[in-house]
């Protein structure tokens, strides 16, 4: 068999046992191990083994992951989420879906210093649920809006993509992390735009809250604050040169952990759940990203990337169309494959192909996360969906997916715009050294 033939033969089987639902990381590790052993032997395939993992637990630069994972989980115990979402509340939720977008605002924010979708979805989720149960809300509107603004959590940096996917690039976090800043701005307005939109034509299915005075207003401010200075500390921090992306992370996490303890809401018992909760999430990632390395020595000695490139590369039409053709793909993967096993499966193969065509690696970047945003609420997989049924169990599953169509137009749109002015993503990280 030849080392082409493997490498087609070795993605079929990782596609496989994702299908049999083999946890990601071992099943990168297992065929990347496999094909590498039948194609240079097995000593130096237990070689690249250990190496990839030893290198993968011990590398400072991967540090970043637990430092940003551990700021979300401490800002997450310290109420910090519950403030953005009345701070939100106050402005906005004295019009008509008024609370819908409160939710989005606050996902926003808390997407700031958290870096998961799915723990952005889960935690405004048990927030704004209720709130908007209580209002009267269309259930489609509400799971759709928390489901779909969730996904922020990926965009607006910190983001756990961004770095997984500058790790397997070699490419800057700090700028990657900087380039989402403008998009996910847009993004948040965009959601607020289709719940104006979806509540000016059926007013049903957003009625207004009871209305705040403008001192109420101003005093809901201060419940953004922490949220703000966490961001200017660990954001503003990379943007300004001060410190490293993990250096920030730690700072952030630190910040969190205070401003929990100065308001008391994080108890011992608190304290110890956020950081196993954090070291969790944190190994889980590790053991995908080491998985993936395995397998991209694999793909690298079957040559498929460096076939794929030059394939690519020849074909006699528009740099253009053969990006909307990979556009195209992981599209269509988000469907069916968890978001961070699309990323590490499928970067090895296209990346050589992005940077051959002369795209800007940034710009790539935000287009990936933008369309692992897709992935985390289209059916199937849906992995956003999901964490909110289990919030909401008595909404059916179909009403949840058929309330996230309007804002994954609104995703479509958003990766319509950056296609046609890439700037939005890399000017500002055009300005960073």
């Amino acid at each position: 068999m030849s080392p082409e033939t493997a490498g087609l033969v070795g993605i079929c089987a990782l596609l496989a046992l994702f299908l049999l639902k083999v946890p990601i990381a071992f099943s990168m590790a297992l065929v990347g191990f496999a094909g590498f052993a039948y194609l240079s032997g097995i000593d130096p395939a237990l070689a690249v083994l250990t190496q990839d993992y030893f290198d993968t637990f011990s590398s400072y630069p991967l540090s970043v992951i637990p430092m940003f994972i551990l700021m979300g989980s401490f800002a997450f115990a310290s109420g910090i989420s519950e403030r953005l979402f009345a701070a939100a509340y106050a402005w906005a939720g004295g019009i008509r879906g008024g609370l819908t977008i409160a939710t989005v605002l606050a996902c926003a924010g808390f997407a700031a210093i958290c870096g998961s979708t799915a723990a952005t979805a889960a935690t405004m989720g048990k927030i704004a649920l209720p709130e908007m149960k209580r209002y009267g809300y269309n259930d489609r509107l509400a799971t759709g809006t928390v489901a779909s603004a969730g996904t922020l959590g990926v965009l607006i940096p910190p983001s756990t993509v961004f770095i997984v996917y500058a790790i397997l690039t070699e490419e800057s976090i700090g700028k990657l992390f900087i380039a989402g800043i403008i998009p996910g701005i847009l993004l948040s307005l965009f959601f607020v735009a289709t719940v104006a939109i979806l509540c000016a034509r059926n007013p049903q299915l957003g009625p207004p809250g009871p209305k705040t005075t403008w001192v109420e207003k101003v005093k809901a401010i201060k419940g953004i604050g922490e949220a703000l200075i966490l961001f200017a500390l660990a954001i503003g921090g990379l943007m300004l040169g001060w410190f490293s992306p993990t250096q920030g992370g730690a700072i952030g996490a630190g910040g969190a952990l205070l401003i929990g303890v100065l308001r008391r809401k994080i108890t011992w018992k608190g304290f110890v759940q956020a950081g196993k909760d954090g070291l969790l999430t944190s190994c889980m990632v590790l053991f995908i990203i080491a998985g993936a390395i395995v397998f991209g020595h694999f793909m690298a000695v079957a040559r498929i990337p460096v076939l794929l490139a030059d394939w690519v590369g020849g074909l006699p039409i528009h740099r253009m169309a053969i990006m909307g053709v990979i556009i195209l793909i992981y599209f269509l993967g988000g469907f069916f494959m968890d978001s961070m096993a699309l990323i590490v499966v499928t970067l090895p193969i296209f990346y050589p192909v992005v940077r051959k065509l002369g795209f800007d690696p940034i710009w790539f970047g935000v287009m990936i996360v933008l369309l692992c945003e897709m992935g985390v609420i289209t059916p199937p997989v849906g992995v956003n969906v999901f964490v909110i049924k289990g919030i909401a169990p008595e909404v059916p599953l179909g009403e949840i997916f058929k309330g996230i169509f309007p804002f994954l137009y609104a995703l479509i749109l958003m990766a319509i715009v950056i296609m046609i002015v890439p700037e939005i993503a890399t000017w500002l990280p055009s300005l960073v050294k």
